[in-house]
């Protein structure tokens, strides 16, 4: 690379750097352009992917995560390839190719590529999110967004929660991608209104009648992830709006449940 200060040509130098990257303190291996004459550094193309693989391998492995190198390593010891290496997880070839690539896994499906690799297929219901279905819990989740949002999410006759179902289902969704579990273990169907609970028509007046105060209380990981979620979908038309963008329900013929595994596919939150 020439120098853009008009010095000639640069080299390569190569160092350690520290930095804070998810809240988490990491040190990794940098190589840049240097010009011996002003000092500057710079990156190419090349070596800004290069430097951000080695930035998501440091944190991979500070955070207790396999490491893209690591991924395609325990694939490989098995023979499969990255397709059989999907269909075994759950998840699409894209999502383990990006992985590979560096692209940082959750740790929820972390867990499933660890359980892949030693034979032990993860323990994970993919359509309730590892968790028992609570109606009293979906309540719960629905009445903490009403209160955010200022309404009652549950009111009014002929409510079929067509607007409120895509709030719980981002909760859901969310908090599956961030700890590995639902908030409520709700199944949800992909319909041409967009993610809606499973066999909602039997539910809603069910969910209506549930005591929501004998429901173990949202920690407080779940009430950050629905202050969240609100804030990002201030209005029914926003929630409504962005749930239709979602690979999760734009892959899906109408009717298809919609697996948790397709939790870290969110694209607008």
């Amino acid at each position: 690379m020439t120098c853009p200060n008009e010095h000639g040509d640069m080299m390569k130098v190569k160092r350690v750097e520290e930095t804070t990257f998810r809240g988490m303190a990491v040190r990794y291996d940098v190589e840049l352009f240097a010009c011996a004459a002003c000092g500057i550094e710079v990156e190419d193309l090349g070596l800004a992917a290069e430097n951000q693989r080695a930035l998501s391998a440091a944190y991979r492995k500070a955070a207790g995560l396999l490491t893209g190198e690591e991924i395609a390593e325990g694939r490989k010891h098995l023979g499969w390839s990255q397709e059989e290496l999907a269909r075994a997880i759950n998840v699409k070839v894209a999502s383990v190719k990006r992985w590979e690539r560096g692209q940082i896994q959750t740790p929820v499906m972390d867990r499933a590529l660890r359980g892949a690799f030693s034979g032990r297929i993860t323990e994970c219901d993919p359509y309730t999110g590892n968790r028992p279905l609570s109606l009293a819990r979906i309540k719960l989740v629905l009445l903490r967004f009403g209160k955010h949002l200022k309404k009652d999410l549950l009111k009014g006759k002929g409510n079929r929660l067509l607007y409120p179902a895509k709030y719980l289902w981002y909760a859901d969704m969310v908090s599956f991608r961030e700890t590995g579990r639902s908030m409520t273990g709700a199944t949800y169907a992909a319909l041409p209104m967009g993610p809606q609970i499973n066999n909602y028509g039997d539910l809603v007046d069910l969910i209506r009648a549930a005591d929501e105060t004998v429901e173990e209380p949202l920690s407080d990981q779940e009430e950050r992830i629905i202050r969240r979620i609100t804030a990002t979908f201030p209005t029914d038309r926003s929630v409504f709006d962005a749930s239709h963008k979602e690979p999760a329900w734009k892959s899906k013929r109408a009717g298809m449940l919609i697996p948790y595994s397709e939790a870290h596919t969110l694209t607008t939150i």
